[in-house]
């Protein structure tokens, strides 16, 4: 099937079976969550999911270029897809990039066709944009381990069935020396999820505790003490995937996107115009970047450190919309039940999810720019001497 033929093909499906909106506030409800997965089987079995993963583990083993043409297409939907975005911009992408062949196996093809919702399980309150400090512990029990700790600012962790857990498994070693990734199950009675409201009104996040939660070795990703390669892998996908959120075509369902800040605005007047301009512009080249990063991929050049300037890059975007569309409709647009209200307030989150804006330009200038890094004391010192966090 040539490209033209594939995006009719994927217009006509969307059109036929993606159901309506939910009402606002409604996505994190058991119902929205059983339409999701109702629907993202129908997606898998249609060939829409995993258009770019492997065959041999589910995915359907296309090029970038179908990613595209599709994503294109979806754009002019509201897909009921946010309860598996973690699973698969971040945690799915690890499992086939670092994990054996038996996690992949048993968790790739569930993650892709909506039977199981996956989380990431990284920030904790001691340790802040730091998350080589974390201090959730996993200790050797038996064939397995056993885990004690608390972790915050987990996305969709009230819904998950799976989280691909980072804690600290030696506290001999440096920082970043004495980490192991896991794959840790959410349903476990060991496992507290308590949601937390943002400025939003909604709970898009979440604060999970463990208490004594056993792990089987099996469920290990990568090598003991070895986990902070494979939460960088983790980190680079969160990345380009935020970042690949922008869309070709501006995002016309978003309030506070080009399409429907046109539609509204006075665009009889010329600074209203150069700013639409300045808009489209900003949202082009990202969305051209993120086609180039995504080509790269496709021929084995994986993008690294690149991807912070994707991600960085969209957390300026998203201001600059949210402050546009503020001007623009006036001060009526955050209250009430303005449609921008919601947009606008939950902007500023885009600075802070997937790394904040100052770790992404020093990521940038160091791995990227070649600048020199900052000094830093704590590289070589054992954890357990560390006064990080909460740690006495």
């Amino acid at each position: 099937m040539n490209l033209d033929a594939y995006r009719r093909a994927a217009r006509a499906w969307l059109q036929a079976n993606t159901p309506s909106p939910e009402p606002p506030g409604d996505d994190g409800a058991d119902g929205g969550v059983a339409r999701a997965k109702e629907f993202m089987a129908k997606l898998y079995d249609a060939g829409y999911s995993g258009i770019t993963w492997p065959r041999r583990w589910g995915g359907q083993g296309l090029t970038q270029e179908e990613e595209r043409a599709f994503a294109a297409e979806a754009r002019h939907f509201a897909l009921p897809t946010y309860v598996f975005s973690i699973g698969l911009g971040m945690t799915g992408p690890t499992l086939v990039d670092r994990g054996t062949d038996e996690q992949r196996e048993r968790f790739v093809r569930p993650l892709l066709r909506g039977e199981e919702i996956w989380c990431q399980l990284f920030s904790e309150p001691g340790a802040g944009s730091d998350v080589a400090a974390l201090q959730t512990r996993a200790v050797r029990d038996g064939q397995g381990w056993l885990v004690n700790g608390q972790k915050v600012w987990t996305s969709v962790a009230q819904q998950a069935d799976w989280g691909l857990l980072l804690a600290r498994t030696d506290v001999e070693a440096p920082k970043h020396k004495g980490l192991t990734m896991f794959v840790v199950d959410m349903r476990h009675p060991g496992v507290t999820v308590r949601p937390l409201r943002d400025m939003t009104g909604r709970a898009h996040f979440n604060e999970v505790f463990f208490d004594d939660v056993p792990i089987p070795d099996e469920h290990r990703v990568g090598e003991v003490n070895d986990g902070w390669s494979v939460a960088v892998t983790t980190l680079l996908h969160e990345r380009l995937s935020i970042s690949a959120g922008v869309g070709m075509s501006g995002g016309e369902d978003d309030p506070s996107g080009l399409e429907a800040l046109r539609r509204t605005a006075d665009t009889t007047d010329p600074l209203v115009r150069d700013e639409l301009v300045e808009l489209y512009i900003r949202s082009r080249a990202l969305a051209l970047f993120n086609q180039r990063l995504a080509q790269e991929a496709e021929a084995g050049a994986f993008p690294g450190a690149r991807g912070s300037v994707a991600k960085l890059l969209l957390a300026e975007l998203t201001m600059f919309r949210a402050d546009l569309a503020t001007r623009l409709a006036g001060p009526a647009s955050v209250v009430g039940g303005d449609p921008l209200s919601h947009a606008i307030s939950l902007a500023p989150a885009m600075s802070l999810g997937g790394g904040t804006n100052e770790i992404m330009r020093n990521i940038i200038g160091e791995r990227v720019l070649g600048l020199p890094p900052g000094p830093r004391v704590d590289k070589t010192v054992p954890f357990k001497d560390l006064k990080v966090g909460t740690q006495e």
